[in-house]
């Protein structure tokens, strides 16, 4: 396939979780629209995503996302040279609504279709916000999913250095966040309480310097909060909510960011990538910045907007699939999955 010669247009589609959104992408990197229909008020009432309202609210939203993206990106359908669909990991009834549209849409243009992996278009947001990064390099992936460590061979190739033996550190943060009654979404609130407090307080003791392996593990220091917590309430104690934030984010923190520090040493890497929900936390971007500075190596994060779900980040990946000839796939016969492994 010889995709030099023009600029290619991707049409993206993202509908993993709570977000449904549509963009249109210039030839992997230029972000010509990006239209995200959030649910978080929805959500909130609840304390968390609730996935059969956010399947009903894709259902609703999705065709109009998709007109105003056309429309915002000055484009039509014709201009579009394929259609990228997060088909996995996620809820798996609101990734039916996302994948049933955009195989829809793909048979009755006769466009390619293109499955991409939702951790793929996580990495790919950090190719939208910085033009000079190419692989290899090495990349932090941390989602309320997923923590790991890959390095990226390619724009379609990694190797899974380390991942998580149990929770994610996104979960765990959320996981904190409703012990100490915040409401959702728990890592942005968890954030912003520690800003008030001071880290003082020692849930696990752990010291993360002494690199054993790359993979991480985030139950026992949820456990360790969510006991303490426990304990000053059965004591009739006083809790700072604030102290306990700031405790538990230090520590969540610098497991991931001494790891990583660790792997660029042993592989000879000078550039990390961060990519998930969890890498719009300041103090980690912040943590990372200050000791890759010390091995003179350079960190990438894409801006906020991009953290979150959103389908610029999948058109990007779905662009590098599209011009190597990988992930194109049946549009009569795509189905979505909720768990893919990294």
């Amino acid at each position: 396939m010889d995709n030099a010669k023009k600029d290619i247009y991707i049409l993206g589609i993202e509908s993993s979780c709570d977000e449904t959104s549509v963009a249109v992408v210039k030839n992997g990197r230029e972000v010509l629209s990006n239209i995200i229909s959030s649910q978080i008020d929805i959500h909130k009432l609840y304390g968390g995503v609730v996935p059969e309202i956010a399947s009903r609210n894709h259902v609703k939203n999705i065709d109009s996302v998709y007109k105003e993206a056309l429309s915002k990106a000055g484009v039509t359908i014709k201009d579009i040279d394929a259609i990228a669909v997060t088909y996995g990991a996620g809820l798996l009834g609101a990734l039916i609504v996302g994948v049933n549209f955009a195989k829809a849409l793909a048979y009755s243009t006769n466009k390619p279709l293109i499955a991409v992996n939702h951790i793929e278009g996580h990495i790919a947001a950090n190719y939208i916000a910085h033009s000079d990064l190419k692989p290899p390099f090495a990349c932090l992936i941390v989602s309320g999913g997923h923590t790991a460590l890959v390095e990226m061979k390619s724009y379609t190739e990694r190797k899974l250095i380390g991942s998580t033996t149990d929770d994610a550190i996104g979960e765990a943060f959320d996981k904190v966040a409703r012990e100490c009654g915040l409401t959702y979404p728990g890592g942005p609130n968890v954030q912003k309480q520690a800003e008030n407090g001071e880290a003082n307080i020692k849930f696990t003791g752990m010291d993360f310097t002494k690199i054993k392996d790359y993979n991480f593990s985030y139950s026992g220091l949820k456990t360790a909060v969510i006991n303490y917590i426990h304990n000053k309430k059965q004591k009739g104690e006083k809790i700072s909510i604030p102290d306990i934030c700031a405790s538990f984010q230090s520590e969540a923190i610098s497991q991931v960011v001494s790891k990583s520090i660790a792997a660029l040493k042993q592989f000879g890497y000078n550039k990390i990538a961060l990519a998930g929900g969890v890498s719009a936390n300041q103090m980690l971007r912040n943590s990372m910045d200050s000791e890759a500075q010390k091995i003179n190596a350079k960190v990438y994060y894409p801006p906020l907007v991009l953290c979150t779900d959103n389908a610029a980040m999948i058109a990007s990946a779905g662009y590098y699939n599209f011009i190597n000839n990988k992930g194109i796939t049946d549009a009569k016969t795509l189905v979505p999955t909720s768990s893919i492994a990294l």
